[in-house]
């Protein structure tokens, strides 16, 4: 699997050939997700910065708003997030 820096640890060639579907491989071996992350408020951004993969994360691929909607759909469709 891969570890927190990135870097795969295994020996399963399969898996290994499908890192290519949710990660880039940058240099020195490492791997990065492939992801964009939104949200309205950054409390769940710095949750995730927190965790134990946070560092693989590229800082610009976060993207997230001041205020959030208070888990109330209807607020986070029609005003919060227009």
């Amino acid at each position: 699997g891969l570890d927190s820096n990135g870097v795969y640890n295994g020996t399963s060639e399969l898996q290994l050939e499908r890192m290519s579907v949710y990660f880039n491989e940058a240099s020195g071996n490492k791997y990065v997700p492939r992801a964009v992350l939104v949200d309205l408020e950054p409390g769940t951004m710095d949750a995730v910065r927190a965790g134990p993969f946070g560092q693989l994360f590229r800082p610009d691929n976060f993207v997230f708003g001041q205020s959030g909607a208070g888990n109330n759909w209807a607020k986070g469709h029609y005003t919060e997030g227009n």
